[in-house]
């Protein structure tokens, strides 16, 4: 069986690729690690963790989201609500707030969700973003806590991956049908 073993990256777009660049790299102090490009496409990728990368598309008829407050049903195809990127330290909150107010953009109070402290706010492609930290001794990765009063089926089968919910591989893909084909930055590294 295979294991996740976090995000690779996450893959949004853009229209406007500089000032995509000084929101994540300049104000939240992501670096611009690599970049593909040729005309009508670029994408660029920052480095979120020692781990994990942001990639942005940037295309030019791409128009910001409409604005939706985080959390919000809505109707309609969809794709996510919004992204939540953890913080070090809760005073981290703190000093990305002040740091977002001096940019003259939105962010919220801190709120409190029982495991953790969160702040709100928007790219400027108005990509829904949250910061949070975790809430010193309360770990739900550790000790899952299902609270939904009315919770579905699949839920009440427990925290863990069921058995049998889906269909295993009948055999493998053997190695000389192992194939990798050249994309996007092949032939840069």
């Amino acid at each position: 069986m295979f294991k996740l073993t976090g995000l690779n990256h996450l893959a949004l777009a853009t229209s406007d690729m500089d000032k995509t660049i000084r929101y994540w790299r300049d104000l939240l102090g992501m670096r611009l690690v690599t970049g593909f490009g040729r005309p009508g496409y670029r994408q660029y990728f920052f480095a979120l963790s020692e781990n994990e990368l942001i990639a942005f598309f940037e295309w030019p008829g791409v128009k910001p989201v409409p604005y939706k407050r985080h959390g919000d049903p809505v109707n309609g195809p969809f794709i996510f609500d919004h992204v939540s990127f953890s913080v070090e330290k809760e005073d981290d909150l703190w000093d990305l707030a002040e740091r977002l107010i001096a940019a003259d953009l939105p962010v919220s109070n801190v709120v409190d969700h029982g495991f953790i402290h969160s702040i709100y706010t928007y790219d400027p492609n108005g990509i829904p973003l949250e910061f949070s930290h975790n809430v010193e001794g309360v770990d739900i990765r550790e000790k899952p806590l299902m609270a939904d009063k009315s919770p579905s089926a699949a839920a009440l089968e427990g925290p863990d991956p069921a058995a049998g919910c889906r269909p295993e591989p009948e055999e493998q893909i053997p190695a000389e049908e192992r194939i990798i084909v050249p994309g996007e930055g092949s032939g840069m590294f």
